[in-house]
């Protein structure tokens, strides 16, 4: 621990974060070690953690290592007690080819990070509705996944199914297929026909079971969204699911994303250049949050086929110019960013 003088100066934390055990290091302002430790991931560790960091001086700001996974309740305890937490990516893998990894280092270079101030940023807070909004979302994406899961498995037993079962169902569509084999009564009996009806109706079942489940959970996000930001719901194209998919992207702490221009590159959807020799032109951005991204690309399509006469007029537009889809498509993207940016920018303003 340090001394009374030491207990004076500014300091900088950085830590490595795992699933049982955080790694601590700590550095004054000028970038000398004053020490490191292991803690427990649990609340008396985090406590630990505080009076640690605490005890070399005055805490300027803490590098925290996967603020959205095992860092998450750290950093909200840590913001809780009054410090400065700041995100901080994963060293780079020529550094660590360099100096190796352990936890130490990688917890001494979070702090050294959050000396310089670079490949830092403000996490989202995770204490509001919008964190409702992630955990929704994460269980929709198992439940839809869970259901083409059992789609894919009615499908391919009736491939194999005798001609007998085959002829029943094979003008149905997915909808009407599932309706009639939850509806089917299979005989007992452990032969093939007899096992097979079965798993039919079970998997036709459990389809339904998610099917139901994904219908109230966006039901759910339709009201966290109009209790959010119920002016995004009102532009072209966005829906319940959309708006929760952009919002989470956001965090409860919007005002972290100082301009639009952070927004465009936290949504893959900031121009990257790709120009060469006489042939000047951007593509579109592979980085940023893809389920973002896949928000507003759907925005764009629901606008384009549903003849928005802004989207239409850009696209005829462009394509005099000699613009490929692609590069409309991209160009979209990029002011429907700047418009999504504008009501959630002014919505966190406004409370």
């Amino acid at each position: 621990m340090g001394t009374d003088h030491e207990s004076k100066i500014s300091v900088y934390g950085g830590i490595d974060t795992h699933k049982d055990t955080h790694h601590v290091a700590v550095i004054d302002e000028h970038g000398r070690p004053l020490g490191d430790r292991e803690f427990g991931a649990t609340g008396a560790g985090y406590r630990k953690v505080i009076d640690y960091l605490r005890g070399f001086g005055v805490v300027v700001a803490v590098a925290v290592e996967g603020t959205g996974s095992y860092g998450a309740e750290l950093a909200r305890v840590l913001r809780r007690a009054g410090m400065t937490v700041l995100e901080v990516a994963r060293p780079d893998r020529r550094a660590r080819r360099l100096h190796g990894k352990s936890d130490p280092l990688d917890a001494l270079q979070a702090a050294v990070t959050a000396l310089s101030g670079r490949g830092l940023a403000t996490p989202k807070d995770r204490d509001g509705l919008v964190e409702s909004m992630r955990i929704l979302l994460t269980e929709r994406s198992s439940a839809r996944k869970a259901r083409g899961a059992a789609m894919n498995q009615i499908h391919a037993l009736l491939v194999t199914a005798p001609e007998q079962i085959r002829a029943t169902y094979r003008n149905l569509g997915n909808v009407k297929l599932v309706a009639a084999l939850a509806r089917s009564r299979p005989t007992p009996g452990h032969g093939p026909q007899q096992t097979l009806r079965g798993s039919l109706k079970r998997l036709a079942v459990r389809h339904q079971q998610h099917t139901s489940d994904i219908d109230g959970i966006d039901t759910r996000l339709g009201e966290l969204a109009t209790q959010v930001n119920p002016a995004l719901l009102q532009l072209p194209g966005v829906g319940p699911l959309v708006a929760s998919q952009l919002l989470v992207a956001c965090g409860d702490n919007p005002e972290r994303l100082s301009s639009e221009q952070q927004f465009a590159a936290l949504c893959g959807t900031a121009p990257i250049p790709a120009s060469s020799g006489k042939h000047q032109r951007h593509r579109l951005s592979r980085g940023g949050d893809r389920t973002a991204n896949s928000a507003i690309h759907r925005i764009v399509l629901v606008r384009m086929s549903a003849g928005d006469t802004r989207t239409v007029d850009y696209i005829a537009r462009r394509t005099a110019e000699r613009k490929s889809e692609r590069e409309i498509i991209r160009c979209l993207k990029r002011f429907v960013a700047r418009e999504v940016f504008k009501i959630i920018g002014e919505s966190a303003a406004s409370e």
